[in-house]
């Protein structure tokens, strides 16, 4: 049943493309920040990054596959004068995040694709999981836009979002929808943030999700909870897989320092995974 909302939703062209600065906490306690998009129509919604998008899109493929895998060699190996190999992955065209996100009104959820430690995986939820309630004497201007504040608990965290009613979707950044309104800026108790950038008129396809096929369906939080095990435990699971490495954190100025420990409470977006009892 997803494969097919998907795939439906495929053939639909967005009405509006937004870019969005997205910023939250890793656990050496710096501020991450990054660039995601989001297509929206009437109905349906796709948010992704875009260079993620094109790489995926070429590795789909097994001619692409094998030209991506030059542009890395090409960008990123360095042979040094006694024939050793090194890899600088920051300096090629590298996924910046596995994150995707499809929302589909018509099927009332959305679906979540993203990589939880290992493995490759999606689960559906349904939309009426966010409830919102609009604070409509709070107001601030994103992009020239006037948006409204509302709030929302979801997931673990307490939500800020602000929409504007002039662009009549219910979509917004990462998961968040259910707003008569484009939510153009959100933030999350933690220090998750989104803000809209820009904002352009588009009838770009909304394209299905590549590769598929890698993906299996998987429960939300027990993912969750295997992603900050395998963060926590890498090393020992690569060194029981017979790979033989050793996993080591540096300072800014290249100092090997002792890699903290990664916390759901204070790293994830979702941390209700963690608030079970």
């Amino acid at each position: 049943m997803c494969s097919v909302a998907v795939a439906a939703m495929a053939q639909n062209k967005a009405e509006i493309m937004v870019s969005y600065d997205t910023s939250y906490p890793n656990k050496f306690g710096k501020v991450i920040t990054g660039k995601m998009s989001l297509l929206a129509s009437s109905t349906d919604a796709k948010y992704f990054n875009e260079l993620s998008l094109w790489v995926d899109s070429l590795k789909s493929t097994p001619e692409g596959k094998a030209q991506y895998k030059e542009i890395i060699k090409k960008t990123c190996m360095t042979v040094e004068p006694d024939g050793t190999v090194s890899f600088d992955l920051s300096k090629g065209p590298v996924k910046q995040t596995d994150s995707y996100v499809f929302t589909n009104l018509a099927g009332e959820s959305l679906t979540h694709y993203n990589k939880f430690g290992e493995d490759y995986g999606y689960y559906t939820e349904p939309l009426s999981e966010m409830q919102w309630t609009i604070v409509e004497d709070s107001i601030t201007t994103v992009l020239a836009y006037e948006c409204i504040m509302a709030e929302s608990d979801y997931h673990g965290r307490h939500w800020k979002a602000w929409f504007t009613p002039e662009l009549p979707l219910q979509f917004g950044p990462w998961k968040l929808h259910g707003l008569p309104g484009l939510i153009l800026k959100a933030e999350a108790n933690g220090g998750f943030t989104f803000v809209a950038t820009g904002l352009e008129r588009t009838d770009r396809i909304m394209s299905p999700m590549y590769m598929q096929a890698d993906y299996s369906r998987v429960d939300r939080k027990e993912a969750l909870k295997n992603a900050e095990y395998f963060a926590n435990n890498e090393e020992r699971i690569m060194n029981a897989q017979g790979q033989n490495v050793k996993i080591y954190s540096t300072d800014d100025e290249g100092n090997k320092i002792e890699t903290p420990e990664y916390d759901g409470l204070k790293h994830n977006i979702e941390p209700d995974y963690k608030l079970d009892k």
